[in-house]
């Protein structure tokens, strides 16, 4: 009864920028409270921890993103070539 319709790449495109936004708009937002709390009980109302932990989140909603775009950057994985001749190969396994 469910049709299994294939998912277009512009709309697997969209769903990947919609959870990095998702994602970017959290850990800034989580990074942001950090910092103000921190600035408010550790540094004495000062500013630098406010902006440190927003970049600390808005950086570590980058590097999710960018692997998420590119998995070829996630550590430990390896990209294995098909070469062009192993199917070669096979022909000529079939001729004999």
């Amino acid at each position: 009864m469910s049709s299994s319709k294939p998912v277009s790449s512009e709309d697997i495109l969209g769903q990947k920028y919609d959870r990095c936004l998702a994602d970017f708009l959290v850990k800034t937002g989580v990074g942001f409270s950090v910092g103000v709390v921190a600035s408010v009980i550790l540094f004495k109302r000062r500013t630098f921890p406010i902006a440190l932990s927003t970049g600390f989140g808005a950086g570590a909603a980058y590097a999710d993103c960018d692997r998420s775009f590119n998995p070829a950057r996630v550590p430990g994985t390896r990209i294995i070539p098909v070469s062009p001749s192993a199917p070669a190969a096979e022909d000529h396994k079939h001729q004999l």
